[in-house]
């Protein structure tokens, strides 16, 4: 598709292009043919690729103009066990590519010696080498100036390097090797330019954890130090930056990494260390941070900045896997939210939060219809998954109306996908560079319609791949036939017509990428950490020092960096879970003994810990008891009582109880939020209830006894004196006695009154007794429970 030019309703212009580009047509038409027949041929091809390989390492400059000078360079290695002799590299131009096609053959047999190899520019314009022994590598550089490459019209040539030489066994000379790229060729001005948009995206994996200090500041605890080394002078974030302040670009940025770098910055982050302890991260890195950010804001200055959702969520992970789990959709929601107000603060410029970046730019319909459900109406698709079905000869542009309001942005997948490889050697990279601005020229010789080009690279490209997408943007825009432009206005571009906008079936989308998505299992457990969270947060008097930082944590436990890493994301979503548990074990009920009841009533005390630092509340103490007939709480089978502690305290709070009957009553202490919700493990503890024991009615029993027999005997001996005073004494005597005050015998005076049982059958108001068993409750109190009691950490 895309490969014919139209030619209805053209001018004078316009078909002196044809006729241009018709003719060349004609001259490309051998080798084509050449690469057309390439693959019936290709078992005897594939094992003689050339003794010799020649290695591209350097080609400037990539897009020359009349009167530069071209200067190629690289190395040639002998394979082979002979010695080359008579070597000499030369420089060859074949003729001009017509179609985007042609550009994708040579690239697929880029070192093979059969097929069309083109011209030797000859002349001076060669280097020798009197030998090239097996395994020895020798660098090679060639100036020629354009004008001596016989370059005709404007396009796109072939241009190869290859060495000649010859052989012990074979001693005549012979191509032994090549090396295939191509030479844009556009002199002047084009009479159109195509507008071109290029994503510049600035995305990390997961670095901050859920953890933060229980300071003022909250100190941030990091899942390792690998943000310091991109940060780092020749990092990878550091080349994205450095590269993109000077290039014509749309910024497309994670808050998620602002916000993580934002946190280095205060140099107060801390990494995790042995035994579950924490270290303070390195001084040094602070000033990457800072220095890193304060680059950012410069670049960006005047510049399109699209903000992802937070933390880039995994778009198709959710659609396929996650829709069907309560909750998964308004974290994406959230993580919009979030995203705008992140940037605003960190780099202080207004991002635009209208698109949304599924995997690889590939679609379907759930996949638009979770990508639109936060707000997002634009959605960064790709060609390879948009597929052309009109058979349009040229490349559309990128804006498609998909209905519903939701604009697709193709973005084209030979130029999205042209940095992908391994570009860590310089062959690799040049190739890459001329491959992409090949592609970019004969995208806008296609046609004299004007057309938006999106250019959505891979999410994290590697500082290699970073710096040969730089040279190659250096080239387009300083080129005579491309223009810069922004997402958003490519976005807004009248849409080709013609264009397809039908959204591919789920059937369509690529097994590849739908086996690395986040599994179901992985929502549910969202799901199950969120539950737990909206729990904990209920009963905090500062909720904010919790539900950001996990709510940021679950964010980023959708996120598209997770991709393929489905064991690192399972730990990540277990740590976060078991720190969040931890927290909400702070708050908790003191285990308890079994208690001793002695009496009809007692207070019972149960203590609540708090280990947080701020206060709790809004928390009920429920006291149950199982056998309410023989014991109640308050009254009931169960009391209640409101919890407030302040952090780092507990409180005992205080339950009345009543007995009916002796024996073990087993009871529950819970608490529970305002709303109802159980929280935390109950305590079960057993009261025993005695009235009074066996040991202690014996005693009483004993006592009264003694006291009886001691008030007979001391009557009996009274009465006996008396008797015996009355027969010495006579009648005289007992008158005498009768006027005698305190006389026993008078009838005012009485025998001494039996102590008073002061044991009752029910033992209610027993006096305390040396044989008693101590209680564990204290006596019936009308005063509060205490406000709490510092506990030791």
């Amino acid at each position: 598709m895309a490969e014919a030019a139209e030619f209805q309703g053209i001018g004078a212009s316009p078909a002196r292009r044809w006729l241009r580009r018709a003719g060349a047509l004609l001259a490309g038409a051998p080798l084509l043919a050449g690469l057309l027949q390439l693959p019936a041929a290709a078992p005897a091809q594939a094992a003689s690729s050339g003794t010799v390989s020649v290695s591209l390492d350097s080609l400037t400059p990539s897009a020359p103009t009349d009167g530069d000078t071209l200067t190629v360079s690289g190395t040639v290695t002998n394979n082979g066990k002979q010695t080359v002799t008579g070597a000499h590299v030369d420089l060859r131009v074949g003729p001009m590519l017509t179609t985007r096609s042609g550009i994708d053959s040579v690239v697929q047999h880029s070192d093979d010696l059969v097929g069309e190899t083109g011209s030797e520019v000859g002349g001076s314009y060669e280097e020798k080498f009197a030998k090239l022994s097996p395994g020895v590598a020798e660098h090679f550089s060639i100036s020629v100036p354009v004008d001596k490459l016989d370059l005709g019209n404007d396009g796109v040539y072939a241009f190869g390097v290859s060495l000649s030489g010859q052989t012990a066994a074979q001693p005549w000379d012979q191509m032994l090797g090549i090396q295939r790229t191509f030479l844009p060729w556009q002199p002047s001005e084009a009479d159109t330019k195509t507008k071109t948009t290029y994503l510049w995206p600035l995305i990390s994996t997961v670095h901050m954890t859920a953890k933060t200090g229980a300071g003022e500041l909250q100190t941030p605890v990091f899942r390792n130090d690998d943000l310091a080394k991109e940060l780092a002078p020749g990092g990878r974030l550091a080349q994205m930056v450095d590269l993109g302040k000077d290039l014509d670009v749309t910024w497309v940025i994670d808050p998620d990494l602002l916000a993580s770098v934002d946190a280095m910055a205060t140099g107060n982050y801390r990494l995790p260390g042995g035994g579950g302890t924490t270290t303070p991260g390195p001084k040094e890195h602070q000033a990457l941070a800072k220095q890193w950010l304060a680059n950012l804001q410069k670049a960006v200055t005047g510049k399109e900045v699209v903000a992802l959702p937070f933390a880039d969520p995994d778009l198709a992970s959710l659609a396929h896997n996650g829709t069907s789990v309560t909750g998964s959709l308004s974290h994406l929601k959230d993580a919009t939210d979030v995203a705008a107000t992140t940037v605003k603060t960190v780099l202080h410029v207004t991002p635009s939060t209208d698109f949304a970046w599924p995997v690889e730019g590939a679609v379907d319909p759930a996949i638009m219809k979770v990508a639109t459900s936060a707000g997002a109406d634009r959605v960064i698709a790709r060609s390879d998954s948009l597929q052309e079905t009109a058979g349009l000869p040229y490349t559309p542009s990128a804006a498609r109306p998909v209905g519903g309001g939701t604009t697709a942005v193709v973005s084209d997948a030979r130029l999205s996908t042209a940095f992908e490889g391994d570009l860590t050697k310089a062959d690799s990279a040049t190739l890459a560079v001329q491959e992409f601005l090949a592609q970019s020229l004969e995208v806008n010789a296609q046609t004299d319609k004007q057309r938006s080009i999106v250019v959505a690279p891979q999410r994290m490209p590697t500082a290699s791949q970073a710096q040969a997408m730089a040279a190659a943007l250096k080239a387009v825009q300083g080129g005579n036939w491309s223009q810069s432009q922004d997402l958003s206005a490519a976005a807004k571009d009248k849409p080709d017509p013609n264009a397809t906008t039908r959204i591919p079936s789920g059937s369509a989308y690529p097994s590849s990428l739908r086996s690395q998505e986040l599994p179901r299992t992985a929502f549910e457990q969202i799901a199950r950490t969120q539950d737990k969270l909206d729990s904990f947060q209920v009963i905090l008097s500062d909720q904010s020092r919790v539900v950001t930082p996990f709510g940021r944590a679950i964010n980023r436990e959708m996120s598209t960096s997770w991709s393929g890493r489905s064991g690192a994301a399972e730990s990540y979503r277990d740590g976060v879970e078991q720190w969040l548990d931890e927290l909400a074990d702070q708050v908790k009920l003191i285990d308890k003994s079994e208690t001793k009841l002695s009496g009809r009533s007692a207070t019972i005390p149960v203590t609540v810990q708090n280990n947080l630092v701020q206060p709790v509340g809004h928390l009920v103490l429920r006291l149950t008891s199982t056998m309410p007939t023989r014991l109640k709480i308050g009254g009931k089978p169960y009391f209640e009582q409101p919890v407030e502690i302040s952090g780092g305290h507990s409180q005992s709070v205080k339950f009345t109880t009543s007995a009916n009957a002796n024996g073990r009553v087993t009871v529950i202490a819970q608490l529970y939020t305002e709303d109802g919700q159980k929280y935390g493990d109950p305590v079960s503890f057993d009261v025993k209830v005695t009235e009074i024991t066996p040991t202690v009615m014996l005693v009483i029993g004993g006592g009264v006894l003694l006291l009886v027999l001691a008030g007979f005997r001391m009557y009996t001996q009274r009465k006996r004196a008396s008797a015996r005073q009355e027969e010495e004494n006579g009648p005289d005597a007992e008158e005498q006695a009768a006027e005698e005050p305190g006389n026993p015998d008078t009838p005012a005076d009485r025998l001494p009154e039996e102590p008073e049982d002061s044991g009752s059958p029910t033992g209610a108001d027993d006096p305390e007794h040396p044989s008693d068993p101590a209680p564990d409750t204290a006596p019936e109190s009308p005063d509060p429970s205490g406000t709490g009691e510092r506990v030791d950490r």
